[in-house]
């Protein structure tokens, strides 16, 4: 339904099925894999998958929660060269159960995760929880890139700008301005000489920004028991110190506060007027 109203086609198998248990598509190799699973699933029948094929070297998921089964599954239906970017809730990044803290260590150590991003809230109609960005790789070596080979790209995106969602109340959604800021870093990140252009046409070079997004090396990531939480890795950003002196700020401050009064009661007086003309007094 969902592809549907979008007016996508797509091929979603010879019939109604469960990803987990009938994939429809098992010899599938994407060369790019884009996906919103469901979050924190707990009755996704993994104890009947234990000796899955898709979770290979890294793990087996819990039967109580499917992220890293999705995460896993993704793996498994990706090329040799390809990419893909998903959505998880962000108790992905540092769950420390036994069986997901050991997936996400092998993933690391065999350099499969490319770029982890956390996302301001309240992005979402459906859920209010905080969501990251997962993006994995085959292959950081290849597929017309630079060599990434022991690093991950960390973005904080919680405090970047974010813009009401029209017709809603308390739906916000990523600025352009954020949107380009996320993408052109990442391009910037896996690119040649480091290089990306903006969708303003302005080239940029990638260099970590303080509170924002830094390339962290493995052995930071082993330093941080293979937690994937960027402001673990990003720091605190920079807070400009405010040198205005104090008299002059609170003599700036007060005259804007005397002309919004005046504006105000200006606009009061006027709205009297028109009313009157209908004949309601306001008193």
């Amino acid at each position: 339904m969902n592809l549907a109203i979008r007016g996508i086609d797509a091929n979603l198998g010879q019939q109604n099925a469960d990803s987990f248990h009938n994939d429809q598509h098992k010899n599938l190799k994407a060369d790019y894999i884009m996906a919103n699973p469901p979050f924190n699933i707990s009755d996704w029948g993994g104890e009947r998958l234990i000796d899955d094929p898709r979770w290979g070297k890294y793990g087996i998921p819990p039967a109580g929660n499917a992220n890293y089964a999705w995460i896993l599954h993704m793996l498994y239906h990706l090329a040799p060269s390809g990419t893909a970017g998903f959505v998880l809730a962000n108790g992905s990044l540092s769950s420390s159960t036994i069986s997901e803290y050991t997936i996400r260590k092998n993933l690391i150590e065999d350099d499969k995760i490319d770029c982890i991003v956390t996302l301001p809230g309240g992005l979402f109609s459906t859920t209010s929880i905080p969501v990251c960005l997962w993006f994995i790789t085959r292959n950081k070596l290849k597929n017309g890139h630079r060599d990434r080979h022991g690093e991950i790209l960390f973005i904080d995106a919680r405090n970047m700008e974010t813009e009401p969602l029209e017709d809603s109340r308390t739906q916000r959604k990523l600025t352009d301005k954020t949107i380009d800021d996320i993408t052109s870093i990442y391009h910037a990140f896996r690119n040649h000489e480091k290089k990306a252009i903006r969708a303003d046409g302005a080239e940029i070079t990638y260099e970590d920004k303080q509170g924002f997004w830094k390339v962290a090396t493995l052995k930071e990531i082993r330093a941080k028991d293979y937690n994937l939480t960027p402001s673990s890795y990003v720091g605190v950003a920079h807070i400009e110190v405010d040198v205005e002196p104090f008299e002059e700020k609170m003599e700036r401050l007060t005259k804007q506060l005397s002309n919004i009064r005046k504006e105000s009661r200006r606009l009061d007086e006027s709205i009297s007027v028109q009313l009157l003309k209908y004949g309601w007094k306001i008193d």
